[in-house]
């Protein structure tokens, strides 16, 4: 005869809705994060702010409206921030804000596992 604790049943849906939640989070993430360029944008801009015409020659391959495009994106979504300087002249750069700076330890790991993991 199987005894069943009392709660073990809410226990258990408990730990279904936490998997979900954590499913659901990751699927987010990596659809975010897999979006072409995302991640190579968020990387260039781990060593401090730059502008966009940097930006453009440190990401090889990327063009300058899809550029432009990731860089909407990533403010949109709170990962790096857009500042003006009025100047003269006026220039704009781009930085990580600290949920984009909380990233980084996560995508550097993500980058090593695959090295260690994936094929090339």
């Amino acid at each position: 005869m199987t005894v069943v604790e009392e709660g073990s049943s809410a226990d258990a849906a408990a730990r279904h809705l936490s998997c979900r939640r954590k499913d659901a989070a990751l699927a987010r993430a990596f659809e975010f994060l897999g979006r072409r360029w995302n991640a190579a944008v968020l990387g260039s801009l781990e060593k401090g702010p730059s502008g966009f015409r940097e930006l453009s020659r440190v990401i090889d391959g990327i063009s300058d409206s899809v550029l432009s495009n990731r860089l909407s994106c990533l403010v949109g979504a709170g990962l790096i921030a857009r500042d003006v300087d009025a100047g003269p002249p006026v220039s704009v750069s781009y930085s990580l804000t600290a949920a984009g700076r909380a990233l980084m330890p996560a995508l550097g790991q993500i980058a090593q596992w695959a090295e260690e993991h994936l094929p090339r």
